[in-house]
């Protein structure tokens, strides 16, 4: 009998534990029919349609399957049937990092903590004052010019801290792509402060390392739960648009969530990030990371932006290369930013060269907001970007950022980490500055 109740309690478990869920294999698919077209492709594949990356164009759509029967339409020949159906192209869904420079010294800046008015917003004077704002001339560009920034900047990161006092008054609410829902609180992926956190001693602290990419000025506590693989980017979407406010302090930015804390993110959210960027009238889009190979559905975003006249910035890369990483290679459309540091020549870690640089700008130890409603440092290519004028039209770009000699910092081809023949960089763009993916 006690035999019998045990292979019973055996069966009944057997029966009761689910199965392992099939992995999801995730794919952009193009197409000119629509979604009608997508839905027969997947009638024919079995396969699901999970959404629409490009709102109202309708044209480039999700699609998860856990079969293989898309596979051989990657970056392949597609048949007749496929092309009857208006299907242009199948791209894999890849899961992309964002690229982290060390940072080795925790800058003086991050002592210095005296309040000042900047703009209507009391910062710390580590952060109004740093040396790559120097460098650049900011303050010159600001009042010579009166340059304080005018229009929407869309940031694609991880998002933002919204109630950092700092940036709370020029944020618009955003999207979180990688929840699918508006908002975009980067404090959503660290558990046990979903609802955000600030520190109102920060004044009192003292900076320490975070990760081996960032310092932050941040309490004991607070910074071991975030010491760990899952928070490596955490606070990355924050220092970027604490650096688009530096430069242009009366400007809107609008917080586009396509990566998550521990730095990696799905291509279709960074697509789609793209388009929402456009469609709710974004002047400038910020792409603080880049892809060894390109990639069709982005090089359609990045075109499908162009057209409505949207400046697009990209970083250069952290590899220490001249190989082409995308979408800063896309030059006809992005204007690629590298890294120098605060004496004038290339950061060891930027990338370099014609394909991938336009300009480039301070990127070393660079002092930006971080949440919790604090400041940190890091270092890289992250792209910050001001823009004097406004235009709309395919060439928006070559007219925002002059290409004279005398306008703008050049491209390197050839320019070395430390001095020689080649080692002086082009003159800077007042207004510009980037600083660390």
């Amino acid at each position: 009998m006690k035999r019998f109740t045990l292979i019973l309690t055996f069966l009944v478990l057997t029966l009761i534990v689910p199965n392992p869920v099939p992995a999801q294999n995730r794919y952009i698919v193009r197409s000119t029919g629509g979604l009608s077209s997508v839905l027969n492709l997947c009638n024919l594949l079995h396969c699901q349609v999970q959404g629409s990356l490009d709102g109202p164009v309708g044209q480039n759509f999700l699609v998860t399957t856990t079969n293989n029967l898309l596979v051989n339409l990657v970056n392949g020949t597609l048949t007749l049937v496929e092309s009857l159906l208006g299907i242009v192209s199948v791209e894999a869904d890849h899961m992309l990092p964002i690229p982290h420079a060390p940072l080795p010294s925790i800058p003086s800046g991050l002592y210095d903590t005296a309040p000042v008015n900047y703009y209507g917003t009391i910062v710390w004077h580590g952060y109004a004052a740093q040396p790559g704002s120097q460098i650049i001339r900011l303050q010159d560009a600001q009042n010579g010019f009166r340059i304080t920034g005018t229009g929407i900047v869309a940031v694609i990161d991880t998002g933002v801290d919204v109630n950092h006092p700092v940036l709370q008054a020029v944020l618009l609410p955003g999207y979180d792509f990688t929840r699918n829902q508006p908002g975009a609180s980067e404090w959503l992926d660290v558990n046990g402060y979903q609802n955000g956190f600030t520190d109102t001693n920060s004044q009192d602290q003292q900076p320490g390392y975070v990760q081996q990419s960032t310092a932050a000025v941040l309490d004991q506590s607070t910074a071991a739960v975030l010491d760990t693989p899952d928070y490596a980017a955490f606070g990355h979407g924050t220092m970027t648009s604490g650096l688009v406010h530096l430069v242009a302090p009366k400007a809107q930015i609008l917080p586009l969530k396509a990566f998550s804390s521990n730095g990696t993110g799905y291509l279709s959210n960074i697509v789609a990030a793209l388009y929402y960027a456009v469609q709710h009238h974004a002047n400038v889009v910020n792409m603080s990371f880049d892809l060894t190979s390109n990639s069709p559905s982005l090089t359609q975003a990045v075109s499908y932006a162009n057209k409505a006249g949207v400046v697009l910035v990209a970083a250069a890369g952290n590899e220490s290369t001249s190989a082409p990483v995308y979408p800063a290679a896309l030059n006809n459309y992005v204007v690629g930013i590298a890294s120098t540091t605060n004496w004038d020549s290339r950061s060891s870690f930027s990338n370099y060269g014609s394909v991938d640089v336009l300009i480039a700008a301070p990127g070393e130890n660079a002092i930006s907001t971080y949440p919790g409603g604090t400041y940190a440092s890091a270092s890289g290519t992250l792209v910050q970007f001001a823009s004097r004028r406004r235009h709309r039209g395919p060439d928006a770009q070559r007219q925002v950022i002059p290409e004279s000699e005398s306008g703008c910092q050049r491209a390197f081809p050839r320019y070395p980490s430390h001095p020689g023949p080649e080692s002086r960089p082009p003159r800077h763009l007042p207004g510009s500055f980037c600083l660390g993916e």
